[in-house]
């Protein structure tokens, strides 16, 4: 479904669409192939590590990049320019402090349609000389309904900007930033979610289904 979606081909059969993915682990990544017109997508650990690192120990820390700076900061502005890519998801988590508590929300477009977000990647030779691919997603500014929850939401691009923002020869920063804006608030929606979401160990589809909060209740991991 995603590789039609997308229109790309793919050399990971044995993936899976997932519904709680951590830090670090894989995710799907869609690239522009450099040499003709065919998007591939392949899977990417999600945390960034630069190509000079020494270690995987800041990759955790390295799942989002922000938008509004990342084309100035020596950690970002080369894979912004040149290995931008599309992370596919239909959805995606945040939490909202109550008290000691966080609940959980979940965040859609179009009432679950696929999306995807804006995403950068590198490639980074570990001690035994194996190449490991990883990946950020770019964030911004929440909108109406994200700003309920976060203060941040993920760039969800519109389809219209796929082909651009995947095209390798495309070095213009202006226009690269053109298209790291919220995502319009009228083609979201969100609803509380179990706190399952809140252990990696489960990845069902429990995860994502809504539930009632109670009175006294008030109203970003991925899947």
């Amino acid at each position: 479904m995603v590789e039609e979606y997308f229109e790309t081909v793919s050399d990971e059969p044995d993936w899976a669409p997932r519904y709680n993915i951590a830090p670090t682990q894989p995710v799907p990544v869609i690239r522009q192939n450099p040499k003709e017109p065919v998007r591939e997508m392949s899977l990417m650990r999600w945390g960034l590590i630069h190509s000079w690192a020494k270690d995987m120990s800041g990759a955790a820390m390295m799942i989002n990049a922000r938008s509004e700076t990342a084309s100035t900061k020596p950690a970002f502005l080369d894979a912004l320019n040149s290995r931008r890519c599309l992370i596919p998801a239909d959805g995606f988590y945040e939490w909202q402090k109550t008290g000691k508590a966080k609940q959980p929300y979940c965040f859609e477009v179009n009432e679950g349609q696929l999306f995807a977000f804006a995403g950068i990647w590198e490639r980074w030779k570990d001690p035994s000389d194996k190449w490991i691919k990883t990946c950020s997603i770019l964030t911004t500014t929440p909108n109406a309904v994200t700003s309920a929850v976060h203060d941040r939401m993920p760039v969800i691009l519109d389809p219209d900007c796929y082909d651009l923002w995947l095209d390798p020869g495309m070095h213009d920063m202006n226009a690269v930033s053109d298209m790291l804006k919220p995502y319009d608030a009228r083609l979201m929606r969100s609803y509380p979610v179990s706190s399952r979401v809140n252990y990696v160990a489960n990845d069902d589809s429990e995860c994502s289904t809504p539930i009632q909060l109670n009175a006294v209740q008030t109203q970003t991991s991925l899947f």
